[in-house]
């Protein structure tokens, strides 16, 4: 694969189908974008692609995390993952549910940023506990149950299981990002500007499960 090319492009309405087609296209108004790329990419497997978006769509819309929760949770997926898509695009749905650009910014740096809610931090921690050990550790376990109710605990598991296996599917195939909207590009420069130094994951489940 050539630097920078995708390994499938994303798939014109001719091979997608026109019913695929128009559900990339009204997915993308949704969260205020064109079709994506993953999505045009995606729809190439027809029947599989509408099965996927149904479940993601789940966790997107109507899931019980608070979409603050949710999307801090997807952005340190992204980080751990090493997505440069995923980011982007939560970047941009994350501003638009109402965190700053500092707050983005912090994701990187962890559970272990000044000045988290603790149930932010125990959800970053959460999230770097599945990443590096495919489970939560007791610790961790103990940290974080008091703070979710068991359908979020049941759904957090599920959303960070689901968008590993997205950005482990845009890396094989060599997915490009899409375009940052212009009304968000100042925005999200500012948090850019912002990101300081990250904490691997390993480290912070380990500054934590002592």
């Amino acid at each position: 694969m050539s630097a920078g090319q995708p390994r499938l492009r994303p798939a014109p309405r001719a091979e997608s189908g026109f019913v695929n087609a128009l559900i990339a296209r009204f997915a993308g108004r949704a969260v205020g974008a064109q079709p994506s790329n993953l999505l045009r990419t995606i729809a190439r497997h027809r029947w599989l692609f509408r099965g996927w978006l149904l479940f993601a769509g789940a966790l997107l819309r109507r899931g019980c995390l608070p979409a603050r929760d949710r999307e801090l949770v997807i952005l340190r997926v992204a980080h751990n993952c090493a997505s440069e898509y995923e980011r982007r695009h939560h970047e941009s749905i994350a501003l638009r549910v109402g965190l700053s650009a500092e707050e983005i910014a912090r994701v990187r740096v962890g559970a272990l940023a000044p000045g988290l809610p603790e149930r932010e931090a125990a959800l970053l921690q959460a999230v770097d506990e599945l990443h590096e050990q495919r489970t939560i550790r007791d610790p961790v376990y103990s940290r974080l149950r008091p703070l979710l109710e068991d359908r979020e605990l049941i759904e957090l598991c599920m959303l960070v299981g689901h968008y590993e296996m997205v950005a482990m599917t845009i890396a094989a195939l060599g997915i490009a990002p899409d375009p940052i909207p212009s009304r968000l590009q100042p925005e999200m420069a500012r948090g850019g500007a912002q990101r300081g130094q990250s904490t691997p994951p390993g480290a912070i489940a380990n500054g934590f499960a002592r």
